[in-house]
C-alpha cells in the first residue's frame, strides 16, 4: 500500500466503504433496507461517513475488473478451445481477420460482443502479451502465461485473487463443515537449494493443472451455452511464498 501511495486515511476510508457496503448487503432484517442507524451500530462507522458513501454512488473500479477479466479470458480461449490451439494444445498464430480461416477477431466474438477486437488487440499488444510476425500474424507471448505488465490491470487480478482467497478462507473459518478446499503444505529450515527444487516443481505442477482445467472450464462453457439454469464463477489460485528462516536458536518450529 505504501509502495502505491496508498495513506492510511486512504485504507480506512476504503474500509469504511466496505464495511458499509457488507452491512447493506448481507445483514438486513427482514429484507428491508438498513436505516443508517443500524449500519453505524453494526459497523462503528458514523452515520455522516455513512451517508457520504452511499452520496458517492458504487465502487467505481468495477469497470477495470471487468476489463481485466475480458482480456484473461480473451487469452484463455486461445490456449483452451480446439479452433485456436495446434495438436499439441499450443495457441496458434491468429490473423486480424480472415473469410475462410479462424481468426483474432473470431476469438473475440466467441468470448464477447460488447467489445471492438480491435480495442481488445490494443490492449493486448500495449501489455506485451501479443505481438505481431513478420507475416502479418497475431502471436500469443509466453508474458501472456505469467500475467499483464500493466500496472492497473495487475492491480485487479490481485484484488480478485486476494478477495477471493479471503472469502473462500472465511467462509471455512465461519461455517462448521469448510466448504471449500483449501491446503497448504510448508516446511522450515530447508537450506535454498532444496526450496528451489520444490519451488521448480510446484511451478511446472502448478502450471499444468491450471492449464489442463482452464481446457476442461472452456469446453463445459461451450457446451452449456444453452444451459438456462443459474450460472456460477469459480476461481482456483495457487501460490509459492519463500523467505529465509530464522536461525535454530530463534526458530518455534520443528
Amino acid at each position: 500500500m505504501i509502495a502505491r501511495g496508498l495513506t492510511a486515511p486512504a485504507i480506512y476510508n476504503l474500509l469504511k466503504r466496505v464495511y458499509v457496503e457488507v452491512a447493506e448487503e448481507s445483514f438486513g432484517l427482514d429484507n428491508k433496507p438498513l436505516t443508517d442507524s443500524r449500519i453505524a451500530l453494526l459497523t462503528g462507522v458514523h452515520r455522516k461517513d455513512i451517508r457520504t458513501i452511499k452520496a458517492e454512488g458504487t465502487d467505481t473500479t468495477g469497470q477495470t475488473r471487468r476489463n481485466s477479466a475480458l482480456l484473461a479470458t480473451v487469452i484463455g480461449q486461445w490456449m483452451s478451445a480446439p479452433d485456436f490451439t495446434d495438436s499439441n494444445g499450443s495457441p496458434i498464430r491468429l490473423p486480424r481477420q480472415s473469410d475462410d480461416a479462424v481468426n483474432f477477431e473470431t476469438l473475440v466474438r466467441s468470448v464477447s460482443r460488447d467489445v471492438r477486437p480491435r480495442t481488445v488487440l490494443d490492449e493486448l499488444q500495449y501489455a506485451g502479451m501479443v505481438t505481431e510476425t513478420s507475416d502479418g500474424l497475431l502471436q500469443l507471448e509466453a508474458e501472456a502465461v505469467v500475467g499483464t505488465r500493466s500496472a492497473p490491470d495487475k492491480e485487479a487480478f490481485f484484488a480478485a485473487n486476494v478477495g477471493d482467497h479471503l472469502a473462500a478462507a472465511t467462509e471455512n473459518l465461519l461455517a462448521e463443515a469448510p466448504p471449500f478446499f483449501e491446503r497448504a503444505v510448508f516446511y522450515n529450515q530447508l537450506p535454498p537449494e532444496a526450496v528451489d527444487t520444490i519451488e521448480a516443481a510446484a511451478r511446472m505442477q502448478a502450471q499444468g493443472l491450471l492449464e489442463d482445467l482452464n481446457r476442461q472450464s472452456s469446453e463445459l462453457h461451450h457446451s452449456s451455452k444453452r444451459h438456462d439454469g443459474p450460472r456460477q464463477r469459480y476461481r482456483l489460485g495457487i501460490y509459492f511464498y519463500r523467505e529465509d528462516a530464522e536461525t535454530e536458536e530463534k526458530a518455534h518450529d520443528p
